[in-house]
């Protein structure tokens, strides 16, 4: 199987793993398991193509969306909070009132300062007027009209001049706490906000049917739902803001430069429309870029989750240098995504500040010749260079912003992608089991595909009485693990029925149907925890001494006393502190904790020896006892006790009946077993079932 595979087998557990499901643990494993473990959806039949995103990368249900409407909805996740966003609006408003009209105080203030200076020039008992006319005569125009419009004093006012000053200083003292409190506020309402939509992605992993994460990458999954998440929340908290007072702070200075003085108004609103050309087609091309981006963060990880999953199974066959390699080429097409992002978009506020300059050295040129003129006071002037320095320091600020701003809408993008995916099929639970069950399993004509106009099951019919132990055998692709999968409705019919006792599974709730099933699979899971939670989870319920009944039984009880620790021995999240056999008997202890009416045991002892495999036979018979059990087996040793034997090839049931009726008509069945015997051997084990020696 290649690495792509093992990391899609794995993928959907560990993902419902690492998001805590609903389902159990041996039902997430199986969810990873059902697809790819028995090839009943084979390659073949599905390949994601480069267009689509890689082997599993990402495929979404719709196409991204726009950059608009994208932030349109990302604002639209502010409206539960919209009560906070007005105040923090409110307060970003109050701020920055204050701040656009602190300049032209000062203004007042500098001419206070120039007032008294010129004032102490005026030779005794000479009005201002006398003064005025005295300059014009002996030519000095502009200077004459400069001093009519000023406020003469014998000195400068001091009290008044420390007043303005006072006023000014808390004007900007009040402004800041303001807007210390907007940004409290808001960090209030946007973690509130995250909170939600993590509330949310957790609840649509849940929701999600398998087919989803059988065609993607794990890696890029979890970037969606961690990495991009985190981007969004950083471009709430830092754009968001940011953008609010900016855009304000432009429109009170643009009043107040009107106000001030119209004519330099519209010499610095020259900037305005240049500013906006500038970062609308700048900030169209950096868009593109950050989805690049993130969407190549994603393939990488999936990359990385997969080559560090898989780590093993490398090094076996030496394919360091071929994994190397495809990590050289994520990794090279998310460099060249983040670098292209990151250079477009900071060319904006350069580009920016170079127009916010043109307009500064206009008003620096035409104010000072109004100056001059007389027609407008040197405090004017200088509060309206001050406003147009403030004018600038927004716009670079805005410019700043669409950096993150890019950034975050492209990320809210792929976490939208990921929350408007199809769901599984709605529950229409009409009907309820009995607290304890009998356990029998009626597939009626059921019809299934993984592909449609690709048919794997077709018109399966057959019955699992209560109590016996239904086994399934047949070549890879025929449809074993998918035919415990519909039991699970991990997938949904697409005709015929399966019941439960008589109830028709589409009619029960998925929680309920899957309380009455107990689960072992090939690969065992075991979460980060002690074995005593371990063997808990199966239910959470049960009590100690539940627990250490349910270990004896399965034979834990023997191995786990000679730990150190005991059941509080820490299993580390692989699981890599206990051998391969422990770990199976674990999950059957787990198994046999949650009391199932239902068994599922799929290939669980393949992957051990055959010394520990006779001790999870025997631990499996103790949990198969009283329960209807199915089990899907390649080494048909295993199942020569099963009361019934089903044969699949591509789908069908082509034989049933117990082990020595199945062999006795020599068909499919007996061509498997004889598979896997050889000469002497195969003779004795057919004549003697007692002796079987593998081949």
């Amino acid at each position: 199987m290649s690495g792509q595979n093992k990391a899609a087998k794995n993928q959907a557990g560990k993902s419902k793993n690492d998001a805590q499901a609903v389902l159990t643990e041996d039902e997430a494993a199986l969810d990873a398991d059902a697809v790819f473990d028995d090839d009943d959806f084979v390659e073949e039949e599905y390949k994601p193509t480069e267009a689509d995103g890689g082997m599993f990368g990402d495929m979404p249900a719709k196409k991204a969306k726009a950059f608009f409407p994208s932030a349109k909805r990302l604002m639209g996740l502010l409206k539960p909070e919209s009560a906070g966003v007005f105040l923090v609006i409110g307060l970003v408003v109050v701020s920055v009132v204050l701040n656009v009209i602190a300049p032209k105080i000062l203004g007042g203030a500098m001419d206070v300062i120039f007032g008294g200076v010129m004032g102490k020039q005026l030779p005794p008992g000479v009005s201002k007027e006398q003064f005025a006319e005295g300059l014009r005569q002996q030519g000095q125009d502009n200077f004459a009209d400069m001093v009519s419009k000023m406020e003469l004093t014998n000195g400068i006012n001091f009290p008044r001049l420390t007043f303005l000053i006072s006023i000014v200083l808390l004007m900007y003292f009040v402004a800041n706490i303001f807007l210390w409190a907007q940004g409290y506020i808001l960090n209030r309402i946007v973690m509130k906000v995250i909170n939600r939509l993590r509330n949310d992605v957790q609840a649509k992993l849940n929701r999600l049917p398998l087919n989803y994460f059988d065609t993607r990458q794990r890696g890029d999954i979890l970037s969606r739902v961690t990495n991009d998440v985190d981007n969004v929340q950083q471009g709430l908290q830092q754009a968001f803001a940011q953008l609010v007072s900016s855009v304000l702070t432009v429109l009170g200075i643009i009043v107040m430069m009107f106000i001030v003085s119209w004519e330099l108004a519209l010499i610095a609103l020259i900037a305005l429309p240049l500013s906006g050309i500038l970062a609308g087609v700048i900030g169209a091309r950096s868009q593109k870029l950050f989805a690049a981006q993130w969407k190549n963060t994603g393939a990488l990880n999936g990359q990385i989750e997969e080559s560090f999953s898989g780590h093993d199974l490398v090094k076996v066959f030496g394919r360091d240098a071929d994994m190397l390699i495809r990590f050289d080429e994520r990794n090279e097409a998310l460099y060249k995504a983040s670098f292209g992002a990151q250079f477009v978009s900071g060319v904006i506020f350069p580009a920016m500040n170079f127009v916010s300059y043109l307009s500064y050295v206009g008003i620096a040129v035409v104010g000072g010749l109004r100056v001059a003129s007389g027609s407008m006071s040197l405090g004017d002037a200088t509060a309206f260079i001050q406003y147009s320095r403030e004018f600038t320091q927004p716009l670079g600020q805005i410019a700043g912003m669409a950096n993150m701003l890019q950034s975050g809408v492209a990320s809210a993008e792929r976490v939208f992608e990921f929350l408007d995916a199809d769901e599984e099929v709605k529950e229409t639970a009409s009907s309820h089991l009995p607290a304890k069950t009998d356990g029998h399993v009626e597939f009626e004509k059921v019809y299934f595909s993984y592909v449609q106009d690709k048919p794997l099951i077709e018109d399966l019919s057959f019955s699992a009485e209560p109590g016996h132990t239904v086994a399934i055998v047949g070549p890879t692709g025929a449809g074993k693990t998918t035919l415990v999968n519909l039991v699970m409705r991990f997938y949904e019919l697409n005709s015929g029925r399966i019941t439960l006792d008589g109830v028709d599974i589409k009619d029960l709730s998925r929680s309920e149907l899957r309380s009455k099933v107990g689960m072992v699979l090939q690969d065992a899971w075991l979460f980060g925890g002690t074995i005593y939670d371990n063997i808990r989870y199966g239910n959470l319920d049960a009590t100690e001494e539940q627990i250490i009944e349910a270990a004896k039984a399965t034979y834990v009880d023997r191995f786990v006393r000679a730990l150190p620790d005991g059941y509080q021995t820490i299993i580390d999240e692989e699981g890599n502190n206990v051998s391969a056999g422990e770990k199976q008997l674990i999950t059957i202890a787990r198994a046999f904790v949650s009391d199932p009416s239902l068994l599922i045991l799929d290939e669980a002892t393949s992957s051990v020896d055959t010394r520990t495999e006779l001790l999870l036979q025997k631990a499996m018979a103790a949990l198969r006892t009283d329960r209807t059990s199915f089990v899907i087996a390649h080494r048909l040793s295993t199942i020569r006790d099963a009361d019934t034997i089903l044969v699949m090839e591509n789908g069908r049931i082509v034989e049933q009946g117990n082990h020595s009726e199945l062999l006795g008509i020599e068909g499919a069945y007996y061509r498997l077993y004889r598979s896997q015997f050889a000469g002497e051997d195969a003779e004795e084990a057919t004549v003697d079932d007692s002796t079987v020696v593998h081949s």
